[in-house]
């Protein structure tokens, strides 16, 4: 630890309880890493749609201020009145931010998984990834293959094992063939190369032509692009060929969610050989596990009584899964990190650079193919 500072950069975010949110970068000890942690300096943490959640919160971003100096800015912005209510639990408490993110282990606890990782590159689940050092127990590590860098490891964790958790539960719930929307995400081409990789049958969903032509250059057999006049018809088309009867949707509010129930239960009309009053038998499942629009979720029921609509996070389906499924999982991304786990961003943006207006404007549009990397300890390759 001799040779190591002794505090780094560590971005926050607050929302007060007068309805303002705050971003700013702190001094934060450098720790002494516990017997079963060890010490990563953070080289690259990708900003997720789940990141933005807590770091932007519901805050209006037409009402942005930066004020402070170039290495210490500071980020107000206006939180409406109305969404401080859901808010109770967070207000008036600075959080760090970054679920997940990569770096060199440069201290280790004294167990053996500990030391194991000492100067290794890692991958970690962390919670507080947008900092310089952060500490972390070493089973939330993943040691990187050989010639694989930080920029590689990044993104090892939410998407990787968020893509292979809906096939999971797809499995274990019965069903063989899934939905999905945001298709055209880095998640939704990730999870589009395991399909075509393992045989399972996908439907994927888009909202623009161009995300259509980009999935199905990929080789997705079944897009449906749900701007088009012919998406009901083309969604049920896509459901009776593969019979999917779950779904994960990333967008969570408007309507789009119940058209997909609504569908599924059509396709299963086709083949339904007696009439009931109360809809066909088989269980439809749709899963929110996002919430891209964040207007209100909107349903009419045209789907009868076999149906299901809940929430779908990561860390509950690892926790029920076991850690002997998690470490299958995690054992395949590291297969193939640089293949059918590999993450694509549109730049790189330093921790004073997260609070520029300029990259809060890009990074908070969660526009396809513009997933951006945090690069705490400067650029990195």
């Amino acid at each position: 630890m001799s040779t190591l500072p002794p505090s780094g950069l560590q971005l926050r975010s607050l929302i007060t309880s007068a309805g303002r949110l705050e971003l700013s970068l702190i001094d934060k000890p450098v720790p002494a890493p516990r017997p079963d942690e060890v010490l990563i300096r953070v080289e690259a943490a990708p900003i997720n749609p789940s990141d933005l959640g807590l770091l932007l919160g519901p805050a209006d971003l037409s009402t942005i201020k930066v004020a402070g100096s170039a290495e210490r800015p500071v980020v107000t912005a206006a939180v409406p009145a109305a969404a401080l209510r859901g808010l109770a639990a967070r207000l008036d408490r600075s959080l760090p931010v970054g679920i997940e993110g990569a770096g060199l282990v440069v201290a280790a606890g004294s167990s053996p998984a500990a030391q194991a990782l000492l100067n290794r590159r890692v991958a970690a689940l962390g919670e507080a990834m947008y900092a310089q050092y952060r500490c972390v127990p070493a089973q939330q590590c993943v040691a990187l293959p050989e010639g694989a860098g930080a920029v590689d490891g990044a993104s090892s964790f939410v998407n990787p094992l968020t893509a292979l958790g809906m096939i999971e539960t797809m499995r274990s719930e019965g069903h063989q063939a899934l939905v999905h929307t945001a298709a055209a995400s880095n998640l939704g081409q990730m999870l589009n190369r395991i399909c075509l990789a393992d045989g399972v049958p996908l439907v994927n969903i888009v909202r623009k032509p161009e995300q259509a032509r980009l999935l199905r250059g990929q080789g997705a057999a079944h897009v449906c692009d749900s701007s088009a006049e012919s998406f009901t018809d083309d969604l049920t088309e896509a459901l009776a060929a593969t019979g999917a009867t779950i779904a994960f949707d990333a967008t969570g509010g408007g309507k789009l969610g119940g058209r997909i129930l609504g569908c599924m239960e059509a396709a299963l009309r086709r083949s339904a050989t007696e009439y009931s009053r109360y809809g066909t038998s088989v269980h439809k499942q749709l899963y929110l596990y996002g919430f891209l629009d964040t207007s209100p979720t909107q349903f009419s029921n045209t789907w009868g009584m076999a149906w299901s609509m809940g929430g779908w996070l990561l860390m509950p389906f690892m926790q029920k899964a076991g850690p002997a499924v998690v470490q299958r999982l995690k054992d395949r991304v590291t297969r193939e990190l640089k293949t059918t786990f590999a993450s694509r961003y549109a730049g790189q943006v330093s921790l004073a650079g997260v609070l520029s207006a300029e990259a809060i404007a890009q990074y908070a549009r969660r526009a396809t193919g513009e997933k951006f990397l945090v690069a705490p300890n400067g650029p990195v390759s």
